[in-house]
């Protein structure tokens, strides 16, 4: 017995100290202050809940089409998808969803889903027509909200891979507890999500298509955690991460059927994180959307199948265009 208490106690403190390493780690690491060190091509636009960054493509009067990334991801990540999206005739817009990339970290860490929505309705608002937004996974809760409260704002919508929590509003989940103490939350996220030495692993864990975690895009998803505050950022966001939005409107079925414009849906067949399930819920929901399910790959089809993904991507957006009485630019 006492062997197996002086065992459980170093462990304890064995994994004490590798949080505290890794805690420092994030400390040293962390040094880009606020609006300093932006991606090329990017810029920082006011919006009334701060300043959001935004990567562009394309002519200032073409058809916007605005992205928004998944979890510890950036608008980085979609730069290819921009390229052929402008090619194509659109104006292609990417933006970062707090806390993550390079936006202006909220002065109130609210991290909600209906409050992230407020974010994206203000950043539709700094723009001069409204877009077509394209959502992929944990993205597309607070774009469906967004949409759900200010349907004016848009002029359609296409989900990738969305986690979207139909019906989760139905169970009330709590924060856990190892979650409520934002000191430990920090070395949790220090250890994890913001540590370079296990980003590659957690980006193959969400892909089927392995060979799609290049180094290249393993560097360009660390860029952003060299930012001052990035860990304690997301530390503050974790916990909305794992606890399901009781107050949303995009949870509701209901919602999803009164909606009165164009969606899209693109799915990956291989998906494991939001499984195609998912995507047969939303198509029995609203029947009328476009749909395509992009066989071979899985939660992230703008990396695993890029040529596939555009080129589904660009008909989609060119019926949805037509609709509204639009057309690309050639």
């Amino acid at each position: 017995m006492k062997k197996f208490f002086r065992f459980f106690v170093s462990g304890l403190l064995l994994v004490a100290v590798v949080l505290i390493c890794f805690r420092l780690a994030a400390d040293v690491r962390e040094t880009i202050a606020a609006g300093h060190g932006l991606p090329d091509g990017g810029r920082l636009i006011d919006t009334s809940e701060g300043a959001i960054f935004v990567l562009e493509r394309g002519q200032p009067q073409n058809i916007p089409v605005v992205f928004a990334h998944g979890t510890a991801a950036w608008s980085g990540l979609w730069q290819p998808t921009l390229d052929a999206v402008s090619e194509a005739g659109f104006r292609a817009i990417a933006f970062d969803m707090p806390p993550f990339g390079w936006s202006e970290y909220p002065q109130k860490p609210e991290y909600g889903r209906v409050k992230q929505s407020e974010r994206v309705v203000a950043m539709f608002e700094a723009l001069d027509q409204p877009p077509i937004v394209v959502a992929h996974s944990i993205g597309a809760g607070p774009v469906a909200e967004a949409v759900m409260r200010r349907p004016d704002l848009v002029s359609g919508m296409i989900i990738v891979n969305g986690a979207i929590g139909l019906g989760t509003h139905e169970s009330a989940t709590e924060t856990p507890v190892f979650l409520m103490n934002q000191t430990l939350n920090r070395h949790i996220v220090a250890a994890t999500i913001s540590n370079p030495l296990l980003t590659r692993t957690f980006l193959r864990g969400f892909i089927h298509n392995k060979s799609a975690a290049t180094p290249e895009r393993v560097t360009l998803l660390q860029t952003p955690m060299q930012r001052e505050g990035y860990t304690a950022a997301v530390a503050q966001w974790l916990p909305h991460l794992l606890v399901p939005p009781q107050d949303a409107l995009s949870t509701r079925p209901d919602n999803w059927r009164a909606l009165d414009l164009p969606v899209g849906i693109i799915w990956g067949v291989e998906d494991t994180v939001t499984p195609l399930d998912q995507a047969a819920d939303l198509r029995a929901l609203i029947p009328d959307a476009q749909y395509d399910a992009l066989a071979g790959v899985g939660h992230i089809p703008q990396i695993e199948s890029p040529l596939e993904f555009q080129d589904t991507l660009i008909k989609m957006l060119t019926n949805i265009a037509n609709s509204q009485g639009h057309e690309a630019e050639s």
